[in-house]
């Protein structure tokens, strides 16, 4: 696409990849589905859209090694539990910026003739479930765009929920928008002459923004990382043995290509990397706020186990979590399971601190894709199976404590806790490490819309019959923050409490940027 919008503002990057247009239809209206209703009818509707939650995004950056695209690739793919969706690298070679974006997994999405091709000494990462924006290819990051400037690539984890009053605007002067993405309207902003007239553009721009967001910003003689002013999300700087600096969302991607922490990159802190990769320098783009307002789900659930995120070591905080489900919520049981994967640790702690034994009685088949989704109610119950085995010779006859880290819908827990009745399980008491998710996020993390979410409006001893278990506890919001490292008022627990640190409008969807709401969950 190219165009002559506020002074020649953006021509489409080079992008050397694979999928055909037909990938791309769409990306300007979507489609029309009415989003699904709860009802206990639906036990399976969408069992996997629920299995997994929605992760955000994993972002990676490294500047200076002459395989800068393969210690990029091997970043991705430590961060792939960030998101499944579609996968992209852009890379600079000093002079001339190209990328390759494509749906589905880092492995699926490059190949060694990619891998060949995308020669650079820079090059920046990016994994993606669609937090706001559909799954389409249009919308697979990073956007690669050339302005009055130069070409620029842009990666971003979170949520930018001034994003469609921002684009409005910008429509309103002609500007062309190609994907449904909060990310791109960043690049109009940054294209727009009175914005380029600032001393510092990046950081003027930055200062519009409202929302949560880590972004990576590849020039063709630099990169720049820049996090929002409350920190909701994690973004660190790293150092590999050879010297050169990187970036990531989480410190699991440093430890893939055996960087060292250097640190977090603050709350409105802009960390610039020069073409060699051996000197950095920051500034900060506004005054921060008194508390960070960090995302405490980060621990619950999203980030690997072996991560340290924001100051606490991933898997300690779950085990802890656990141990204190056990205080607050004994009973009295046989063994104790996890729902795999996330929920493992908690299902430790809980057998630690209670000293009931902790046995595998579900294992997930990490061989069935995501996109494993069927039409038919029939089949989306075979995919359930399929996803989760339930072992009966552990099961049968006992007294479970099953503990899970999180219910969004509730409907995929229903048909976990009936496997485990077919299985031949005498009770079932679920136990929860985190507090009921009552309200949507606006920050990043694709939870539904109220009306969505079972525990919005409903007490516990509903879901408990909805779910069909002996008893139901859920972890505290005081205990939960208790496990965690910084003092309380450190992180947003907006999603259990409904205080949100900053202003929302209710109403956004994460296919606000599309003419038609597309279904939640497929």
């Amino acid at each position: 696409m190219g165009g002559s919008f506020f002074g020649g503002l953006l021509n489409r990057g080079h992008s050397m990849g694979v999928w055909d247009s037909a990938d791309d239809a769409g990306c300007a209206a979507g489609s029309s589905t009415p989003l699904p209703q709860l009802a206990a009818s639906d036990a399976f509707d969408s069992a996997l859209g629920e299995y997994e939650k929605k992760e955000k995004c994993g972002i990676f950056g490294i500047a200076g090694p002459p395989d800068a695209v393969e210690r990029c690739y091997y970043g991705l793919y430590a961060l792939q539990h960030r998101g499944q969706e579609s996968a992209g690298i852009a890379t600079s070679d000093g002079q001339v910026i190209t990328s390759h974006t494509g749906l589905g997994l880092v492995a699926e999405v490059f190949n060694k003739n990619v891998l060949r091709d995308l020669s650079g000494i820079a090059a920046i990462g990016h994994v993606r479930y669609s937090t706001a924006g559909s799954n389409r290819k249009c919308n697979a990051q990073p956007i690669l765009e050339e302005y009055i400037d130069g070409q620029v690539a842009v990666a971003h984890n979170g949520n930018l929920i001034n994003a469609a009053r921002l684009r409005q605007e910008y429509q309103q002067f002609g500007h062309i928008f190609y994907s449904t993405s909060d990310t791109e309207i960043v690049i109009h902003m940054l294209a727009k002459p009175t914005h380029q007239e600032k001393n510092d553009p990046l950081a003027h721009v930055l200062r519009h923004l409202q929302g949560a967001f880590s972004f990576l910003f590849l020039f063709k003689d630099r990169m720049e990382a820049c996090r929002d002013p409350w920190g909701f999300r994690p973004l660190v700087i790293g150092k590999t043995r050879d010297g050169f600096y990187c970036i990531a969302s989480e410190t699991c991607a440093l430890a893939s290509i055996q960087a060292s922490v250097v640190r977090e990159v603050l709350p409105g802190e802009i960390v610039t990397i020069d073409r060699t990769g051996t000197q950095l320098t920051s500034r900060f783009f506004t005054e921060v706020p008194a508390t960070p307002a960090h995302c405490s789900f980060e621990h619950v659930y999203f980030a690997s186990p072996s991560s340290n995120i924001f100051g606490d070591t991933v898997v300690m905080v779950r085990q802890k979590m656990g141990q204190r489900l056990a205080i607050e919520s004994p009973a009295d049981a046989d063994i104790v399971i996890p729902i795999p994967d996330s929920g493992r640790s908690a299902a430790l702690g809980y057998s630690k601190q209670s000293g009931i034994p902790f046995e595998e009685g579900i294992v997930p088949n990490r061989y069935v894709g995501r996109s494993f989704i069927q039409p038919s109610q029939h089949m989306r119950d075979l995919a359930v199976q399929m996803k989760l085995i339930v072992i009966p010779e552990v099961v049968r006859g006992k007294r479970l404590i099953v503990v899970e880290d999180s219910i969004v819908r509730g409907t995929t827990t229903r048909g976990k806790i009936l496997a485990l009745r077919r299985a031949g399980a005498k009770e079932v008491h679920m136990r929860v490490s985190c507090p009921p998710i009552r309200h949507p996020c606006f920050f990043g993390i694709d939870f539904p819309t109220p009306t969505e979410l079972i525990a919005n409006g409903r007490t516990v001893e509903q879901i408990r019959d909805f779910i069909e278990v002996d008893s139901l506890a859920y972890l505290s919001l005081e205990g939960m923050l208790a496990c965690l490292g910084k003092p309380p008022d450190h992180y947003c627990t907006a999603c259990w409490s409904g205080n949100y640190p900053i202003p929302v409008d209710l109403t956004v969807s994460k296919f606000g940027l599309e003419r038609h709401q597309l279904k939640m969950f497929e």
